[in-house]
């Protein structure tokens, strides 16, 4: 039996703070009077107050690009190009404000795609949402404890 820490959630992202490559790890503890054979055949027991193990979670890997923002920006400015800048494209960026969006059809093709989350922000990463409470997808943010 063990009980594992809360992750520490990042405000911004609304993500474990660790989360690297869709995997965030949190601290677990095990039991009191748990005994573990080492690799070098010497037992340990915990008393419960040592960490025994790095449990991995789910996460996702979140940009600080807001996603109302983009939308908005690519409504109302996207004949600027200002939705290809927010998003971290300052060469598409440019040859939208010196085409005018291209004549207004990139403009409704690239709000379309923002909308539609098909082009999101150019590291890669997905954007975060303000409507949701929280990111994390591993389950309920609480202590829990399990066999092992």
């Amino acid at each position: 039996m063990y009980l594992c820490k809360d992750p520490k959630i990042d405000e911004s992202t609304q993500e474990p703070e660790n989360c690297r490559a869709v995997t965030a790890w949190v601290e677990c503890l095990p039991a009191p009077n748990i005994s573990c054979r080492l690799s070098n055949g010497t037992e340990f027991r915990f008393s419960g107050e040592e960490v025994g193990f790095n449990k991995t979670i789910p996460c996702r890997n979140v940009s600080g690009y807001s996603y109302k923002v983009a939308v908005a920006l690519s409504l109302f400015l996207g004949w600027l190009g200002a939705d290809r800048f927010y998003l971290g494209y300052p060469a598409l960026g440019l040859l939208k404000f010196c085409t005018v969006g291209f004549c207004g059809i990139g403009t409704l093709i690239d709000f379309i795609m923002i909308a539609m989350q098909i082009v999101g922000p150019a590291d890669g990463l997905t954007h975060c949402r303000e409507t949701e409470k929280t990111a994390y997808t591993g389950g309920p943010l609480t202590s829990s404890t399990s066999t092992a």
